[in-house]
């Protein structure tokens, strides 16, 4: 009987240690999106807050590691820079892609 439960325990074990592996790096997929989604949140609120609807046409995108990606289009250059530049001064933000393209 012993080495019956015993049996029973290893495989319970055995089956719930991989499942247990995968909650955790859910979990860590969970505080990454938060953070992205914050810093996102955070650049985008300052696009906004600079008045230019022009600005508010950009798309922001962020990865786990704080690199935030910019695209759309600006009617200038400067309003590409200043978005960019903007990016740039957000906290968590470890580099910005400028993908924005000048209208012409």
């Amino acid at each position: 009987m012993k080495k019956l439960v015993m049996t029973g325990l290893v495989a319970i074990g055995a089956v719930s240690l991989p499942l247990a592996a995968f909650a955790a790096d859910d979990a860590a997929k969970a505080g990454a999106y938060v953070k992205d989604s914050v810093i996102t949140t955070k650049v985008k609120a300052k696009l906004a807050s600079k008045h230019m609807s022009t600005l508010t046409k950009i798309k922001v995108d962020t990865d786990s590691q704080g690199v935030v990606w910019l695209s759309g289009v600006a009617p200038t250059k400067d309003a590409s820079d200043l978005a960019a530049m903007l990016a740039k001064d957000t906290d968590g933000v470890t580099s910005v892609h400028n993908d924005i393209v000048v209208a012409q």
